[in-house]
Parts: C-alpha cells; sequence; structure tokens
C-alpha cells in the first residue's frame, strides 16, 4: 500500500441490543454531531416502507410507529429505517478525544446494552455502483464521503441527507 492509499479515517459501529427509538436516535445523533473529529454518520436497520409492497395488501398504507421525522442539527431528517446500527467515520488524529466523549454520550443516552466495533466497515474506494451512478472521473466532483454509499437505482436526496 503506497502512501496516497492510507486511510485516514476509522470507523466505530455501535450495535445496541434492541431497535432504537426515534426519540433515542434524535438524542444521540445529535450528540454524536457536537462531537469534534466525526466525517460522517450512518444508520442502518431494516426499512419502514411507506406503503406494502407485495402481497394480499398490495398498495396500503404502513402506519408503522417508528417512521418519524426528527431533528437532527437543525434539519429534519425522516427515519425510514428501524435504527439497529450507527456507523461513524471519525478522523484518525481525534479518534482517542472522540471515543471517550462518545462513550460518555453512550453512557447517557443509550437505554439498553450494546456493542462498540472498532474497525473499516464503510467503502473507502470507489466501487462499480458509483461510476454507474456519477460516471468517469467523479471522484473530483462530489464529495468523498458519498463514495460506496450508492444505490444506482435510488435517488441519492432520497437515501442521503447531508448534515454539517
Amino acid at each position: 500500500m503506497d502512501e496516497s492509499e492510507k486511510v485516514n479515517v476509522i470507523d466505530i459501529k455501535i450495535i445496541p441490543n434492541r431497535y432504537l427509538k426515534p426519540k433515542t436516535t434524535e438524542k444521540l445523533l445529535n450528540a454524536i454531531y457536537n462531537l469534534e473529529g466525526q466525517q460522517r454518520v450512518l444508520i442502518h436497520g431494516p426499512s419502514i416502507p411507506l406503503k406494502v409492497f407485495y402481497g394480499p395488501g398490495k398498495g396500503h398504507v404502513v402506519n408503522h410507529t417508528d417512521r418519524k421525522v426528527i431533528n437532527v442539527k437543525g434539519h429534519d431528517l425522516e427515519l425510514r429505517v428501524m435504527v439497529g446500527e450507527i456507523v461513524i467515520t471519525v478522523d484518525m488524529s481525534k479518534f482517542n478525544a472522540f471515543m471517550d466523549d462518545l462513550e460518555d454520550i453512550l453512557g447517557e443516552f443509550m437505554p439498553c446494552d450494546y456493542s462498540l466495533l472498532v474497525g473499516i466497515f464503510t467503502r473507502t474506494k470507489s466501487t462499480i455502483s458509483d461510476y454507474l451512478k456519477y460516471g468517469n472521473n467523479f471522484e473530483s466532483a462530489i464529495d468523498e464521503r458519498y463514495i460506496g454509499l450508492v444505490d444506482s437505482r435510488a435517488k441519492t436526496s432520497e437515501t442521503v441527507k447531508v448534515i454539517k
């Protein structure tokens, strides 16, 4: 691996022992976004669809209690998933201080037991899907935090929310 390929970021994955409610997710995300060193925050979990996609109830509206709009740093964000994982990309130079602050936040806001994993859980290089979505030589045209987040069939505005 040459100097230009070295990764200067690391990911922290928070895995709660149960799905988080929207209010808890909102509190956690706001606290995480106030920490210095975070570069990107991803939430993962099973989808909460607006309508039933198949079966006898196809087309009917799903009234799921966890599909809510939360406010993160002044931005409204519609939760489209039940939050089962939070992945935070952190600048390596601020990792130790970030981890200390994160553990304090989790102790205060996490309502259940959880696991913390540290490693590389997100893409750090362009994928074929990135090229399908953005075309050749797109790397200098987009924010590098978008690399690897592409669903070539979805609109980016529907799946990615930029919060500064």
